[in-house]
């Protein structure tokens, strides 16, 4: 099953650049601490700013959070990052003839539409500050 690192990297974008703020906050540098590329930290980062999380300029060095982390959430940054934003999917293709195949997809909808409910209300509870605050405990800990 192929999954996503999307959400888990504008998370750790914001957070580098609310953490950092003083410090190299090129894409180079922000790319080196997620061990990926600049390009892919510029695009999400666009991505970032068209959702409202990030303030960028072009050529200008200089990413800030666009308010502040407590008030942007776990979901915020889901919506902006990810392209599909189901986190589970019912196999379409099954045997319409079969008592499982012909009734699945049905079943599962409903039961995974709770589950996506119940996971985005989670993430709506958790702020940019809440995970930054956690980065910084645990490193104060090392």
């Amino acid at each position: 099953m192929k999954y996503s690192n999307k959400l888990s990297d504008g998370v750790h974008i914001l957070a580098y650049v609310e953490i950092c703020k003083d410090g190299d906050l090129s894409s180079a540098a922000i790319a080196s601490s997620i061990e990926s590329n600049p390009s892919l930290v510029r695009r999400m980062m666009s991505r970032l700013s068209k959702a409202g999380l990030l303030v960028s300029q072009p050529g200008v060095v200089a990413p800030k959070l666009a308010r502040p982390a407590d008030e942007i959430s776990l979901l915020n940054i889901y919506r902006a990052i990810e392209d599909n934003q189901n986190l589970l999917h019912v196999d379409e293709k099954t045997n319409l003839k079969c008592i499982v195949g012909g009734n699945i997809q049905e079943t599962l909808t409903g039961v995974y539409q709770k589950i996506q409910s119940d996971a985005e209300k989670s993430m709506s509870q958790v702020t940019l500050k809440d995970i930054i605050d956690s980065i910084l405990v645990n490193n104060s800990k090392k």
